[in-house]
């Protein structure tokens, strides 16, 4: 596999990965401050694995910032790498680049709001 490609596979994985943070925590305490406790309960009847989820949450949350860190280092890597001469292989190639940084910064984006669910706005609710 190719640099692009193994860069694009991260971005997914960091995404896929930091997409758990906010099904442990951001939208569990979404719920719940918006007044929709009783949802939340047929939420975690529907799913009883949230529980788990939520009591798993550090390490959750360090899996899928190891992850983040490997996707940020291999888009970083990739970044420089040649694209093909063929003009239509360097547009899906510039374009691919672009897609992939795209999803990593959605990655930072979901794993700090989950972050901020989990950790921080506790802090403040209490």
């Amino acid at each position: 596999m190719d640099g692009i490609g193994q860069s694009k596979l991260a971005s997914v994985l960091s995404l896929f990965a930091s997409g758990s943070t906010l099904v442990c925590c951001a939208v569990p305490a979404l719920l719940v401050a918006l007044g929709a406790g009783a949802a939340l309960s047929s939420m975690i009847s529907v799913f009883p694995q949230l529980v788990w989820l939520s009591e798993h949450k550090v390490e959750i949350f360090s899996i899928a910032g190891a992850m983040l860190v490997l996707s940020g280092f291999m888009q970083w890597r990739a970044r420089s790498l040649p694209c093909p001469i063929d003009p239509v292989l360097a547009a899906a190639c510039t374009r691919t680049r672009k897609v992939s940084l795209w999803m990593y910064f959605m990655s930072l984006a979901i794993y700090f709001m989950g972050g901020f669910f989990a950790f921080l706005a506790p802090m403040f609710a209490g």
